[in-house]
């Protein structure tokens, strides 16, 4: 007997851009499908043609593009189970509904058509995540007053309703597994009856936690970023919007955190999400996404933090692509965020943001020829110009002058950054170089 493969699908509406939580559930459809050797299908659910827009559409797919979830089958790679927008789909829904009405399972009545609820049905199924779950039919849909609701399944001008079109479109496109959120538990004994009512064999479910803010409460624009977009415009990775998104609601059994795609596809498992809701924790985000940038290649960091000095004026095409990735490198993984990096290592592409920030105005006369005798003979007798030679000298130095390391590097990593933290002080001065160094202390009339 052959078990076969997953086809799981993410099926959002294109009314409004790719949200974080269903940035969330494609993730994990993505994940299932790539464990398994399994297909991962894109369905656009387009029925709502008053909010539904191209605009949005294109926004969803090009917000999953940014995640790197590739799809096997959608709206723009054709499979054998098109088409891919519901709104291509009537047919199918026409000819189901044509078969309930026959079988005397559903009426027409003021234009609609409505699926009869049975009465003392025990609807039942085995969620992968809540286990099993079981729904009298009477308890399925009901009115206000608790009687039995029976559901709409064509509205009045002819579209399928949500509860209906996901049955058609799941069976008629060979779904075999729906991997979706947990607020879509209370919508399954709904579409179970339908699945029966047609003898269809309904899918396996799979339902994920809900996402709560950190303050427990569910996420709305009042927790800050809601679309993927704004993640980036945030200086988010996205694989750092990955990594962390695949922590909410699940861990590898191994208990590791940071993770590739191809480390979190091997690792994932259906049977490890948990029922437990996740905290959308952004100080959690800071974190994955600083250890995404620390695993990045320099030359390709470079890449992503290049616009965002652009984007300060400090004009990174007037150095070469080799000194910004060492600089890169220098900084050491300070940062959290592309923005951050970005703007914590201004002052190797800018003196002026240093003069900005920094006059000087602490050194007193009564210091300042120590330091002028210091750095003078730093940057003339120091043989090499690297960070393990300069500090050898300064040791030397300060031991035969009567001083101390923080006497004369303090000073010299404000002349140099115009910040009080920054890598290294010897590390920052070998990248910026023997005389830009002299340039910058000159300037502070720093120099012997």
């Amino acid at each position: 007997m052959t078990i076969e493969k997953p086809r799981v699908r993410f099926a959002p509406s294109p009314t409004g851009t790719l949200h974080i939580g269903g940035a969330h559930t494609a993730l994990f459809n993505w994940l299932w499908a790539r464990h398994t050797g399994g297909t991962f299908v894109l369905r656009i659910e387009d029925t709502d043609r008053e909010r539904s827009t191209k605009e949005f559409e294109q926004s969803i797919l090009d917000g999953m593009r940014w995640m790197g979830l590739d799809w096997d089958e959608g709206p723009d790679k054709e499979g054998s189970y098109g088409p891919y927008r519901q709104s291509g789909r009537m047919e199918n829904y026409k000819k189901y509904a044509d078969q309930l009405l026959a079988s005397g399972l559903a009426y027409e009545q003021d234009g609609a058509v409505f699926f009869k609820v049975p009465e003392g049905k025990l609807i039942t199924f085995d969620d992968a995540v809540y286990g099993h779950i079981e729904v009298m039919s009477e308890k399925a849909s009901v009115n206000q007053d608790g009687t039995i609701k029976d559901i709409v399944i064509i509205k009045k001008d002819g579209m399928p309703t949500y509860n209906y079109a996901v049955v058609i479109d799941d069976h008629t496109m060979d779904i075999n597994t729906v991997i979706r959120g947990e607020d879509h538990i209370i919508n399954t004994p709904k579409q179970i009856l339908i699945y029966q009512a047609l003898g269809l064999e309904p899918p396996t479910f799979a339902h994920l936690p809900m996402i709560l803010g950190k303050d427990k409460k569910k996420l709305s624009k009042r927790h800050g970023a809601t679309s993927v977009f704004d993640y980036n415009d945030m200086g988010y990775l996205p694989d750092g919007v990955f990594n962390f998104l695949a922590l909410l609601g699940w861990s590898p059994r191994s208990g590791q955190e940071i993770f590739s795609r191809e480390e979190a596809v091997e690792l994932f498992e259906l049977s490890s999400v948990t029922k437990k809701p996740a905290v959308l924790d952004m100080d959690k985000l800071n974190f994955v996404n600083q250890e995404q940038m620390k695993r990045m290649e320099p030359h390709k960091l470079l890449g992503v933090i290049r616009p965002f000095w652009t984007k300060m004026g400090l004009k990174p095409e007037t150095f070469s692509d080799d000194y910004l990735a060492s600089a890169l490198h220098t900084m050491g993984g300070r940062g959290q965020t592309t923005i951050e990096v970005a703007e914590y290592s201004d002052y190797f592409l800018s003196f002026d943001v240093v003069r900005e920030r920094y006059d000087a105005s602490e050194i007193t006369e009564e210091k300042r020829p120590l330091l002028k005798k210091f750095y003078g003979e730093l940057t003339e007798k120091c043989a090499e110009w690297t960070p393990e030679a300069m500090e050898i000298f300064t040791k030397e130095w300060i031991a035969a002058n009567e001083s101390s390391m923080k006497e004369v590097a303090l000073p010299l990593r404000w002349a140099l950054t115009g910040r009080k933290v920054s890598p290294g002080v010897f590390e920052v001065a070998a990248q910026l170089g023997r005389e830009e160094c002299k340039n910058r202390l000159n300037y502070y009339n720093l120099l012997g």
